[in-house]
């Protein structure tokens, strides 16, 4: 299974930090972080392929879960 993420590239007005970012994760694998598989351009669309990571986004957790700063912190430095 993996997680695909639809970046609009015709909203995006610095392209270039979106190449950075690729880059960054295409050199970098961790166990405590979602690693890139891919990404494919289709139209002015950028389509990333990562790995599945079951419970949603660190957004989504971050709105329903009230985190003391302690638990933040933790979570930071993993």
């Amino acid at each position: 299974q993996v997680a695909l993420k639809k970046m609009p590239l015709r909203k995006r007005s610095r392209k270039e930090l979106i190449v950075n970012e690729i880059q960054i994760m295409k050199e970098n694998r961790h166990p405590n972080i979602v690693n890139y598989i891919d990404s494919y351009l289709v139209h002015e669309d950028l389509w990333l392929v990562m790995e599945y990571v079951d419970g949603g986004t660190l957004t989504s957790v971050l709105v329903r879960v009230f985190m003391e700063e302690r638990m933040i912190a933790a979570i930071s430095r993993e």
